[in-house]
């Protein structure tokens, strides 16, 4: 009784064989010898986010208010890469503030008025005191010069009279 189960065995190809059968399944890494140069993809450095323009918004929403069938708008999202918040947002600033709504805006902290008040009213008096401190000094130096003036002009009215306070 012969074994319908047999196993088949097939001859192991030679090496010129193998190199021709496996010459497309190489990876360009272990293949050194390959003509083609590997795949070097263009990969920015620093993810940026993708802003739009006013004029951008402004026709993205002109053609988002078009679309009357169901699906439309949908589509429309999807061709040009938005999400529905992205054209809620721009209706509601449109809504509110009219074209101007649509310019893009600053990013980060909003600068708050009180405090930039509370800033500039500190600096301003910390120059106020310098000011003050060097008024006061100037005051000091100009009664120094004036004793120093008046010991003078006494030093030479003696020494005119002949009778010096200094050599006694």
């Amino acid at each position: 009784m012969a074994n319908p189960m047999k196993s088949v065995v097939k001859p192991v190809p030679q090496s010129a064989e193998l190199e021709v059968a496996l010459k497309g399944a190489r990876r360009a890494s272990a293949d050194a010898t390959s003509s083609a140069a590997p795949a070097q993809p263009e990969v920015v450095a620093i993810a940026r986010r993708r802003q739009f323009s006013a004029s951008e918004k402004r026709r993205i929403l002109a053609e988002a208010d078009r679309c009357s069938e169901p699906g439309q708008i949908g589509a429309l999202l999807r061709r040009e890469g938005i999400y529905s918040s992205n054209l809620a947002a721009w209706r509601k600033r449109r809504a509110a503030e009219g074209k101007t709504g649509l310019d893009p805006r600053k990013r980060g902290h909003k600068a708050d008025p009180v405090i930039a008040e509370t800033r500039r009213t500190a600096a301003l008096t910390r120059e106020n005191d310098r000011l003050r401190r060097q008024l006061m000094q100037a005051r000091l130096i100009i009664d120094v010069q004036k004793k120093v003036s008046s010991l003078i002009a006494l030093q030479n009215e003696e020494d005119t009279d002949g009778n010096s306070a200094w050599t006694e």
